[in-house]
């Protein structure tokens, strides 16, 4: 019989973003509370596991508390890594992020994200440059649905520029997040 199981929020203790979510049983929450890095409950491999115990990507937990019935967990962690198992920073990435993930490990004569990836850092951004022309020529002299299906190529292409130098969009949304901070008024900073 499994054990009595509670939902674990991961959290990661700066910027609040939600990192995963997992299970956790009295053992688990015992450990964690005793070694200070997050342990749960694999309901797959039906074992107790510290998380980062075979990638190295530990969660060391700042934070513990207990949710008002008891029946979930929140951990405000410091990261070593990415918390989810396919690399990204959150288990919760945008869709196509995770799409993107996906493909990278795919066949390159089978996959178009794959083989742009065998091509490096360099291919990619070939990509990102002809994408970017291509959506600023459509935004001044075609119709809005070209706009979007430009836009939406570029945006792909960023994301496979972002993998094949093994950076998260995360890393973006931080950057965003520290620009509003500086100045929430103040245009971007000029390239």
């Amino acid at each position: 019989m499994p054990p009595e199981l509670r939902a674990a929020i991961v959290q990661d203790a700066d910027d609040g973003r939600v990192l995963m979510l997992a299970w956790m049983d009295g053992e688990a929450l015992r450990r964690t509370r005793e070694t200070g890095e997050a342990w749960f409950w694999s309901r797959s491999r039906r074992r107790l596991w510290r998380k980062g115990e075979t990638s190295g990507n530990t969660l060391a937990v700042e934070e513990l508390r207990e949710d008002c019935d008891g029946d979930a967990i929140l951990l405000r962690v410091r990261a070593a890594g990415p918390a989810c198992h396919t690399g990204s920073t959150s288990c919760f990435a945008p869709w196509l992020w995770q799409r993107v993930l996906e493909r990278r490990a795919a066949d390159p004569a089978e996959s178009y994200v794959a083989s742009l990836l065998a091509g490096g850092p360099a291919a990619a951004a070939r990509k990102v440059a002809e994408e970017g022309v291509e959506a600023a020529l459509a935004a001044v002299g075609e119709s809005d649905e070209r706009v979007v299906e430009e836009v939406a190529d570029l945006l792909f292409h960023a994301y496979v520029l972002l993998a094949a130098r093994g950076l998260d969009p995360a890393a973006v949304e931080d950057e965003l997040s520290r620009r509003a901070l500086r100045s929430p008024s103040a245009p971007p900073p000029a390239s």
